[in-house]
C-alpha cells in the first residue's frame, strides 16, 4: 500500500504546481482574483469551502464517532457543518449591513484592539493547529507515530504544499481546491459503493445503532448546536471565503457549501457507524473495515484522507498570511512578506509534529469552546446592532478561554468536575462548560449593552 500512497503524493505534487500560476500581483495573492482582476466563481468558492473543511482529521473523527456512538456520533459531527448556513449570516451582516471588510476591522470598531488582538490569538492557535493536525494524519498513513517514514512523509507534504501555496497565495489554493474536491468526491463515490455492497450492511443497520438520548453521541450533538453559532467566525479559511465575491455569489457559496459538505462528513461517518455493528471485542476501526471492505477499498480511503490533508493545508496557508500580514500588519503587504508568512506557520506545526508535543493537537478539538466567546458578539452586535461596553468582551473572552482550558485538562485526567459535579463522560463535561460559558459571556453583554445609537467603543 505504501507505493500508492507515495505516488499520490507525486502527482498531487506535480498537478499542484502546474495549477498554479506564478502571482504578481497583492490582490492575487491575498484576495484571490484571477489575472483579470475577477473574483472567484460559485463554483470554485464552493468546492473551496467544501475541500478546506472536510480535512483529514474531519473524516478520520466523524467515523470514529459513527463508530462508537452509532449514528448519535454521525449526526452529531455532522452538525458542525451547520456552519455554513451561520457563517453566511454572519459574513452577510459584517459586510452588507455594517460595512465591513474583514472580520478584524468590524471588532476594531467596536471592542478596539482588544477585540482584534484576541481573535487573532485565537485564529492563529486555530491555523497552526490544522497544520499540525493535518501532518499528522499523513504521517500516520505512512508509518507508526515518530518513525522515519512518519516524519519523512509529513515533511514532504509540508514541502511541496508550501511550495505551490507560496508561488500563488490564495489564487493557487482556490484553483488546486476544485481540482482537489473533484478528486475526493470520486473517491468519497467509491468509498459508498463499497460500502453498500458491504456484507451486513443495510439501511436499517444505521437506525439500528441509534442509542438512549443519555448516550454521548447526543450530549455532543447538544453541545454542537451550542457551538455552530460561533465556530465559522472562528475559521478564517471559512471567513476569507466570504470577502471575495458579491453578495448573491456568496450567499449561494455557503449555502451549497453546506448541505454538500454535510452529506460527504455523514457519508463518510457511515463507514464507522458500519464498522461499530461488525467490530468483535476490542477490534479497531480501521482493522474492522479493512477486514470487511478490502485493501482495495482501504486504500482507496487512505487516498482520499491524504487529499483532504493536503487541500486543508493550502488554504491554511494562505489564510495564514493574510492573518499576519494584511490582517495584523505584522509587515508590509507584499508578496515576499506573505510567503515568509506561510514558511512560518508550515515551521511551527512541523516543530510541534517533530517535538512529539500533544498539547496543540488536543486544541483541534477544544477550538470551538475556545470560540464561544465570539457567540454574544454575533447575537448582540452582528445580528443585533447594538453597542457594548468593553468589559464585557473580556468577561465573554475569559469564560470561553477559561472553559477551553478546564476541557483539556479534564481530557488530561484532571478529575475535578467528576468529583465536584459527580460527571463522568467527556462529552457530559463539554456540554457543562459550554453552557457556562454562553450563561457568563451572554449575561455579560446583556448588562453592558450601551443606548441605541451609541457609536463609540470604550477603551
Amino acid at each position: 500500500m505504501m507505493t500508492p500512497l507515495l505516488l499520490t503524493l507525486c502527482v498531487l505534487a506535480v498537478i499542484s504546481f502546474l495549477l498554479t500560476p506564478r502571482q504578481r500581483t497583492v490582490d492575487g495573492f491575498y484576495a484571490g482574483q484571477s489575472a483579470d482582476g475577477s473574483a472567484p466563481s460559485m463554483v470554485t468558492l464552493v468546492f473551496s469551502q467544501v475541500t478546506t473543511w472536510i480535512f483529514a482529521r474531519s473524516l478520520l473523527t466523524a467515523a470514529i464517532l459513527g463508530f462508537y456512538y452509532g449514528i448519535g456520533g454521525a449526526l452529531a459531527y455532522t452538525a458542525y457543518y451547520l456552519s455554513f448556513f451561520t457563517g453566511a449570516v454572519i459574513v452577510d451582516q459584517i459586510r452588507f449591513r455594517h460595512g465591513f471588510s474583514s472580520v478584524q476591522a468590524f471588532l476594531a470598531d467596536r471592542f478596539g484592539s482588544s477585540g482584534t488582538t484576541a481573535y487573532n490569538l485565537v485564529v492563529a492557535l486555530r491555523l497552526l493547529s490544522e497544520v499540525f493536525a493535518n501532518l499528522i494524519v499523513i504521517g500516520t498513513l505512512f508509518g507508526a507515530e515518530g518513525s522515519s517514514l512518519y516524519l519523512l512523509a509529513a515533511s514532504a507534504a509540508a514541502v511541496f504544499t508550501l511550495g505551490y501555496s507560496m508561488l500563488g497565495g490564495l489564487q493557487s489554493s482556490l484553483r488546486t481546491d476544485v481540482f482537489q474536491m473533484s478528486v475526493f468526491l470520486v473517491m468519497l463515490a467509491v468509498l459508498v459503493f463499497a460500502l453498500v455492497g458491504a456484507p451486513g450492511w443495510s439501511i436499517s443497520l444505521i437506525g439500528d445503532t441509534a442509542r438512549p438520548v443519555s448516550d454521548p453521541g447526543w450530549i455532543l450533538l447538544m453541545v454542537a448546536m451550542l457551538q455552530v453559532i460561533s465556530y465559522p467566525m472562528h475559521d478564517p479559511v471559512m471567513m476569507d471565503r466570504g470577502f471575495l465575491a458579491d453578495r448573491r455569489t456568496t450567499w449561494k457559496s455557503f449555502l451549497h457549501a453546506g448541505w454538500l459538505s454535510m452529506s460527504c462528513i455523514f457519508l463518510f461517518a457511515l463507514l464507522g457507524v458500519y464498522a461499530g455493528t461488525q467490530a468483535g471485542d476490542g477490534e479497531a476501526m480501521l482493522a474492522v473495515l479493512t477486514r470487511t471492505l478490502g485493501e482495495t477499498t482501504m486504500l482507496i480511503l487512505n487516498l482520499a484522507l491524504i487529499v483532504s490533508a493536503v487541500s486543508t493545508l493550502d488554504s491554511t496557508l494562505s489564510s495564514a498570511s493574510k492573518l499576519a500580514i494584511k490582517d495584523m500588519g505584522l509587515a508590509a503587504p507584499t508578496l515576499f512578506n506573505g510567503r515568509i508568512a506561510m514558511l512560518v506557520f508550515m515551521l511551527g506545526g512541523l516543530a510541534f509534529l517533530l517535538l512529539d508535543t500533544k498539547e496543540l493537537y488536543a486544541a483541534v478539538a477544544i477550538s470551538g469552546t475556545a470560540s464561544m466567546f465570539l457567540t454574544p458578539v454575533i447575537v448582540f452586535c452582528i445580528i443585533g446592532g447594538r453597542r457594548v461596553s468593553l468589559w464585557a468582551f473580556h468577561v465573554a473572552f475569559a469564560a470561553a478561554m477559561s472553559g477551553a482550558v478546564l476541557y483539556y485538562l479534564e481530557t488530561s485526567n484532571l478529575g475535578f468536575m467528576t468529583q465536584v459535579l459527580g460527571i463522568e463522560h467527556k462529552y457530559t463535561k463539554l456540554l457543562v462548560i459550554c453552557v457556562s460559558v454562553l450563561t457568563v459571556g451572554n449575561g455579560a453583554f446583556a448588562l453592558a449593552l450601551k443606548p441605541k445609537g451609541a457609536v463609540a467603543h470604550t477603551g
